[in-house]
């Protein structure tokens, strides 16, 4: 395989990239100045050493601390917990500006037929979190997809023990079946944590 070839397969591993996405990438980088080239690949590498992941949500972030920003944050409600699939997912709730609790990322979602990948989303890492939060409510804020529903049953199978008073809730209705939250805007967001029962 040559260089050009490896460079686009590279390429079509990144979330929503096809085959002709990539290969305008590669296209791209060859009619860049060596000078970007190096700053591209130094800026790829910084990020790889500077960025670490929250102890208690595991959201990426730049710092010293074991946690990140919003767990630091003494004005978050401490009581809320927002369960979402991705990071990205907290990025996109966070722009609505209308919730002001915790967070935890479970890093991914089930798949409905396959028992054997219950175990890649952070499950274990979620009950003790639960275990050792003093929640009242917890809200389940994953896609509207096949996965996203049956990785919400199981969290509220497992979790329901270990949440002593807390209220489980799920986003409302009004994001789209089979839609993602980090492509929702922000008022669809907005009435979907409102609206959460």
């Amino acid at each position: 395989m040559d260089s050009f070839e490896t460079l686009v397969n590279i390429f079509m591993r990144f979330p929503t990239v096809g085959k002709r996405t990539a290969m305008r990438f590669v296209y791209y980088l060859l009619r860049l100045p060596n000078a970007q080239i190096v700053e591209l690949t130094n800026a790829i590498q910084e990020l790889k050493n500077r960025v670490r992941v929250c102890q208690n949500c595991f959201n990426p972030f730049e710092g010293e601390n074991n946690l990140c920003s919003i767990c630091r944050d003494s004005s978050r409600n401490k009581n809320l917990l927002c369960i979402v699939g991705k990071e990205t997912d907290l990025s996109s709730l966070e722009g609505t500006k209308k919730y002001n609790g915790l967070y935890f990322i479970l890093g991914g979602t089930i798949n409905a037929m396959r028992k054997e990948d219950t175990n890649n989303p952070k499950i274990e890492e979620l009950k003790k979190r639960v275990a050792e939060g003093n929640f009242s409510e917890i809200i389940v804020a994953l896609n509207p997809t096949p996965e996203g529903r049956a990785t919400s049953m199981l969290i509220e199978r497992e979790i329901k023990d270990l949440s002593k008073n807390a209220k489980i809730t799920h986003l409302a209705k009004g994001l789209p079946v089979g839609g993602e939250l980090e492509y929702a805007d922000e008022e669809t967001l907005e009435s979907a944590l409102e609206g959460r029962k």
